[in-house]
C-alpha cells in the first residue's frame, strides 16, 4: 500500500528554519508544510499590505524558500511545498518565490497561489453582521482592517492537480494544509468523512511542529526531553486509509511517544467529538496511540461527519493604542521600592489626566502572572523586580505618556531604578463571525516559472 511522508516545517510565523532543512534533506519527504498564520498575524499582514501592495506575506518567506527550494528541484524523490506564508498577499508571495528560484538558478518549478479567503469587501457589503464580541461590522467603520475566511483543502488539491511544486495560500485552516496532499495522493472524495477525519487528525498533530516532538511538552524533572537545542520537527507516514505513524528524523533532538502525541491531540480542541474544520467535523474520541518503536507512534481511531455549513471568518480591526513602560529594581528592598514606583506612576497618570480604557501595573517576578493574593503565598523576597505599567488608550498621545511617566522614575522615583524601556503600539484586535460556505470558493493562480 502506498505511503505518503509529510513533514512539518514550521508551527508559527517566526519558527526555526534548521529543523525544516533537516526534514527536507533527510526526511525522504513527499511534502513539506509550513504552517505560519495566526489570527492576529494575518490582520497585521493586511495592515502591511495597505502601505505596500507587494507586502503582506510572511517576512521569513525569502529565508525559508532560499533554504528549501534546492531540495524541491533536486534529483530523486519529488518534494513539494505547501504553505500559508502568503498571509494577506499570496499572489505577491508567489511572485517572490519565482524571483528566488531564478536567483538560485532553479528552472521549471511550478508555483501556485490559492486565493479566495479575503472577504473584506463582501463583509463591508453586509454592515449589519454581528461579530462574536457583539459589535456590528458597521460600528467598526474605517477601523476595519481585514476579514479572512478559513478555507479548506480544496484549493490546495486543485493546485497539486495542476502539478504545482510550491503551493502558497492565505488563510487556510491549519490541518487542511496537511489534509490536502492526502486527499490528492489517495483520491479521497470530498464526502469521505471517515478518511477526512483521519487525515485531519494527522494535520492537527503536525500543525504545531516542535510541540509534538517535545518542545512545549518539556518540563525538567517531570517530563524530560533530550537535546532541545537541536529539536527535530515531526513527520507523518500515512497510508490510503488514513492510518499514520508520527516520527522525526533519526538523530534529531526531542522525543515522540504516546505522551507527546496525547498532549498535542488535546491542544486547542474544545470538543473532541466535534472538531470543526472547513473539510469535516472530525471525531477524535476514539483515537489511540501505539508506540511502535523509539520515536515512532502509530495513530488510529479518528472518525468524521459532515462538514459545517458555515466557514469561520477572522476579522481584524484597529482598537486604540497600548503605551508601556518598564523599570527594574535590584538589591535589598527591591520589592518595596518597586511597589512604591508603581504607586507613583498610577498617581501620575491620574494627575496628568491620561485617558485609558484599561491599565495594568504589575511587578514581573512577583505578581504579574498570578496576582497579589496567590503571589503572597511565596516565601522570601526577590532581589530583582521589574515594574511594568501598560495602558490601552484611544488616543496615541495618551499612550505615549504612560512610558514617559515610567521613565521619569529615573530621577523622580525611588532609588536604584534602571534599565528603563518604553514603547507605543497600535492595537489590532481580532474577532470572528460565520459566513455561509456557498458564498466562498478558492481560486488557483499559476505563477509562470522560466
Amino acid at each position: 500500500m502506498k505511503t505518503l511522508r509529510i513533514g512539518s516545517g514550521a508551527g508559527y510565523s517566526g519558527d526555526r528554519i534548521e529543523p525544516a532543512v533537516e526534514l527536507a534533506a533527510k526526511g525522504e519527504l513527499d511534502y513539506l508544510v509550513f504552517e505560519c498564520l495566526a489570527e492576529r498575524t494575518i490582520a497585521l499582514a493586511q495592515q502591511a499590505r495597505l502601505s505596500d501592495p507587494e507586502a503582506g506575506y510572511d517576512p521569513l518567506l525569502r529565508e525559508r524558500m532560499e533554504r528549501v527550494l534546492p531540495f524541491v528541484a533536486g534529483a530523486g524523490r519529488r518534494l513539494r511545498i505547501i504553505t500559508n506564508m502568503g498571509a494577506a498577499n499570496p499572489l505577491a508571495a508567489a511572485r517572490e518565490v519565482r524571483r528566488i528560484a531564478v536567483e538560485l538558478g532553479l528552472h521549471g518549478l511550478r508555483i501556485a497561489a490559492v486565493t479566495g479567503d479575503d472577504v473584506l469587501e463582501a463583509l463591508r457589503a453586509e454592515p449589519s453582521r454581528v461579530l462574536d464580541n457583539g459589535l456590528r461590522v458597521e460600528q467598526l467603520g474605517d477601523r476595519l482592517v481585514s476579514a479572512n475566511a478559513y478555507l479548506g483543502a480544496e484549493g490546495i488539491v486543485q493546485a497539486l492537480a495542476a502539478d504545482a511544486d510550491v503551493v502558497i495560500t492565505g488563510r487556510v485552516a491549519d490541518p487542511s494544509l496537511f489534509l490536502a496532499p492526502q486527499c490528492f495522493e489517495f483520491g479521497w472524495a470530498a464526502d469521505d468523512w471517515q478518511r477526512l477525519g483521519r487525515g485531519t487528525l494527522v494535520g492537527h498533530l503536525l500543525e504545531c511542529a516542535g510541540q509534538i516532538t517535545g518542545g512545549y511538552f518539556a518540563d525538567p524533572s517531570v517530563k524530560e526531553v533530550p537535546d532541545l537545542a537541536h529539536l527535530g520537527f515531526p513527520l507523518a507516514e500515512v497510508d490510503a486509509e488514513g492510518r499514520a505513524t508520527i516520527t522525526k528524523v533519526a538523530g534529531s533532538g526531542g522525543r515522540v511517544d504516546a505522551a507527546t502525541c496525547t498532549e498535542q491531540l488535546l491542544y486547542e480542541v474544545h470538543d473532541p467529538t466535534a472538531y470543526l474544520t472547513p473539510d469535516v467535523t472530525a471525531d477524535f474520541q476514539g483515537v489511540s496511540f501505539i508506540e511502535e518503536g523509539t520515536d515512532r507512534v502509530g495513530v488510529r481511531g479518528a472518525d468524521g461527519r459532515q462538514r459545517p455549513n458555515s466557514l469561520k471568518v477572522s476579522v481584524g480591526y484597529l482598537d486604540g493604542w497600548i503605551g508601556e513602560g518598564q523599570m527594574s529594581y535590584g538589591g535589598p528592598g527591591a520589592l518595596a521600592r518597586a511597589r512604591l514606583a508603581r504607586e507613583i506612576v498610577l498617581q501620575r497618570l491620574e494627575i496628568i489626566g491620561v485617558k485609558a480604557e484599561e491599565v495594568r501595573a504589575e511587578l514581573m517576578g512577583v505578581d504579574a502572572l498570578y496576582g497579589e493574593a496567590l503571589s503572597a503565598r511565596g516565601q522570601g523576597e526577590p532581589w530583582e523586580v521589574r515594574l511594568r505599567v501598560a495602558a490601552r488608550c484611544a488616543d496615541r498621545a495618551d499612550a505615549l505618556r504612560v512610558g514617559n511617566e515610567v521613565e521619569t522614575l529615573y530621577t523622580n522615583g525611588p532609588s536604584g531604578g534602571g534599565g528603563a524601556s518604553k514603547s507605543v503600539r497600535q492595537v489590532v484586535a481580532v474577532a470572528s463571525l460565520l459566513l455561509p460556505r456557498e458564498n466562498l470558493s478558492a481560486t488557483v493562480h499559476l505563477e509562470d516559472q522560466p
